[in-house]
């Protein structure tokens, strides 16, 4: 654990910073609901010093799975990422062959799902939008995406864009018509079947079948960088991003958040393409290994080149959340330093 730094930076600095930028923008820090990350700081003052050490105003959060001992004061969640499911799509639909190709047993989905179908995803996601709204977040992320362990490695979707984005909307309306939540309902692209801001038509498509009103987009750059394999130099991948804002046109209004992040890695994807390793049978250790693979595709490494600020000042969002891997503490504030003097951040 790194020792306690002082304090030396105002959120007047970050005025500073977003004028440059010719923003007006929240800049947070994701940040996991779980004692073991959260108890590298003192308490919740600390954790709020090193937000503004790095021009951030507080976290993006997701839930841990279980309540933390570490009081975190509610006015530093500014976000909410909610639980998600890589692969969901077939327990939606109740499609039982292939779950149990997937899974083997109806045991072995009951226990990785919390229920044998639909309902317990229903009721997750029912009880994480409850404690965003409790916590008095702005916005909550939603994955609209769906990925089994085979896919990671070939590529070829079992579910189709148009039907990921369909149950997405359906799971969605039936979780928030009627309900009064305050916050920003914000859709995050991946790079699996789905929403992936790669195609206008399924942008437009997934807006226009969810009813709640106040929705948006999470745009995650890493995972746009990740869709094209073809990509060498983050400065390439700069120049990608501007051409899928280029094609969505007046849907990028609906940008409001952005993840930021780099994760140039179409090498290592394409070298390891269609090659499934033999996996083991067990779901929950294939799911581990597999995870290992989405890692070296989706590195969520900080962003280092210069036309950042540019793109950033272009998309002009609401929330700019710094979303990358780091392995304690320590590192966490070595890559925070690296992406947000990237953005032109002097503290």
């Amino acid at each position: 654990m790194s020792k306690e730094m002082r304090f030396r930076h105002s959120s007047r600095d970050f005025v500073v910073l977003a004028k440059g930028l010719g923003l007006h923008m929240l800049q947070l820090i994701n940040m996991p609901l779980v004692d073991e990350v959260l108890k590298e700081y003192q308490d919740s003052n600390q954790l709020e010093e090193v937000c503004r050490r790095y021009g951030c105003q507080g976290i993006e959060a997701i839930w841990g799975g279980e309540d933390c001992e570490f009081s975190l004061d509610r006015k530093l969640i500014r976000g909410w990422h909610l639980a998600f499911f890589c692969d969901w799509v077939d327990l939606w639909n109740n499609n039982e062959i292939q779950l149990m190709h997937k899974f083997k047993s109806k045991k072995s989905w009951e226990m990785f799902y919390g229920g044998p179908n639909r309902e317990a995803l229903i009721k997750l996601l029912s009880e994480d939008l409850d404690r965003a709204q409790q916590s008095g977040a702005e916005y909550v992320v939603f994955h609209v995406s769906d990925v089994s362990v085979e896919e990671v490695y070939t590529y070829q979707w079992l579910h189709s864009d148009e039907e990921v984005v369909d149950r997405t909307a359906e799971l969605i309306n039936l979780l928030m018509d009627g309900k009064k939540y305050t916050f920003k309902l914000l859709l995050e692209n991946l790079h699996w079947a789905g929403f992936t801001f790669t195609k206008p038509d399924i942008t437009k498509r997934m807006l226009k079948n969810i009813h709640y009103q106040n929705k948006g987009i999470m745009l995650d750059l890493g995972h746009l960088m990740c869709t094209n394999l073809e990509l060498q130099s983050q400065e390439e991948a700069i120049d990608y991003i501007h051409k899928m804002l280029d094609e969505h046109g007046i849907l990028c209004r609906y940008i409001k958040g952005v993840h930021l992040h780099q994760s140039v890695s179409g090498e290592y994807t394409k070298e390891h393409l269609c090659i499934v390793p033999k996996l083991p049978e067990d779901y929950l250790e294939k799911f581990a290994v597999s995870y290992q693979h989405i890692l070296n595709i989706d590195t969520h490494q900080p962003v280092t080149h210069p036309g950042i600020q540019s793109l950033i000042e272009r998309i002009a969002p609401e929330y700019l959340v710094h979303e990358l891997a780091s392995s304690g503490r320590a590192d966490k504030e070595r890559v925070l330093k690296i992406q947000t003097e990237a953005l032109g951040w002097k503290g």
